[in-house]
């Protein structure tokens, strides 16, 4: 059977997704942005991660984050985004702002990782070439290099920059102090650092409590939280064991050892609180990473339409009273 051409949703930006102004720059990014880390590589069919991409724009999803080695396995997440584009978005190409990285191990040898100028350009070509794109709109360092020069690292997302292969650039997970000479080095070559990336949930709260919050607010930049659900855990998935299916029971990113006896007191003290406030944890927790005018947007990932549609939900309440706020750092406190 001929599937028929793909026709997005005229309503698709009246459904009820808001967008967020990501720091001082003329982007707006949905709240939830649809990240492609596990579930669009190799191990799912086509038809299902398509099915997920369609959703997500029709529902006014604009933004699609990928890395060089998202998958599993290796760069096939991003092949399948680019089946997707060619088949699907290419006439929407204007529409979307479309993200990867480079820093974490790709290929073998002594240029598959890290942050050389030599490993970033590379890693970027062969990303443009699978996801069938002419460039990026944002071009991530995935993780600071203590080893590189930093200005080597830096100097090549300005580079990318004026050789037109992204339009923006930003870095991801870099420790606070990084993160400050990266600003200012960007800043002073006319190219600003877009969007930080980093891990924010209720279980972990580094960016708040290390500054990285404020730091990239007072420096123009948006802040992208990844993981907002800490990988399932922030879910209904765990609060009655472990299912045989889950990444846990597989053992697959997600340790049985996380879930220790004080982590899933918390899990069943904040799901109560949830349920009080009308919504399932995984709403609650993605609303909680909302909450902040500081957080631009939050990237989820999804198995199946029915469960990126669940956690579309958090959008309708992200605001929480000083009682409850005060109830949520009761709990994580024990």
């Amino acid at each position: 059977m001929i599937e028929p051409i793909y026709s997005p949703d005229q309503e698709r930006y009246n459904k009820g997704m808001k967008y967020r102004r990501c720091g001082k720059s003329g982007i707006l990014l949905p709240e939830i942005s649809l990240g492609l880390w596990h579930n669009f590589g190799d191990v799912n069919t086509l038809s299902n991660s398509q099915a997920m991409a369609h959703y997500a724009f029709d529902q006014g999803i604009t933004h699609f984050d990928l890395a060089n080695n998202y998958g599993p396995s290796f760069g096939s997440a991003e092949e399948t985004f680019g089946l997707i584009m060619k088949k699907s978005f290419s006439p929407y190409r204007d529409e979307l702002f479309i993200s990867t990285k480079a820093g974490h191990e790709m290929w073998p040898g002594l240029y598959g990782e890290w942050g050389s100028r030599k490993s970033l350009m590379a890693s970027l070509d062969q990303s443009l070439k699978r996801m069938n794109l002419d460039y990026v709109d944002i071009f991530y360092s995935h993780r600071y290099d203590p080893n590189t020069p930093l200005e080597e690292t830096l100097q090549t997302l300005v580079d990318i920059v004026r050789q037109g292969k992204a339009l923006y650039v930003g870095i991801s997970k870099y420790p606070k102090e990084a993160a400050a000479f990266a600003y200012n080095y960007l800043e002073q070559r006319d190219v600003h650092c877009l969007l930080y990336q980093g891990r924010y949930n209720l279980l972990n709260r580094e960016p708040e409590e290390e500054g990285i919050l404020q730091q990239a607010r007072e420096n123009g930049t948006g802040f992208i939280a990844f993981s907002p659900l800490a990988q399932g855990l922030l879910t209904n998935r765990y609060l009655n064991g472990i299912p045989e299916d889950s990444r846990m029971a597989q053992n697959k990113f997600l340790k049985k050892e996380v879930l220790t006896d004080s982590i899933l007191r918390k899990i069943k003290a904040l799901n109560n609180l949830a349920t009080k406030r009308g919504q399932t944890l995984a709403e609650m927790a993605l609303a909680w990473v909302l909450k902040d005018e500081m957080v631009t947007s939050v990237i989820i990932g999804a198995s199946s339409v029915s469960q990126l549609s669940d956690n579309l939900k958090a959008t309708a309440n992200t605001s929480f009273s000083k009682e409850e706020q005060e109830a949520i750092h009761h709990i994580l406190r024990k």
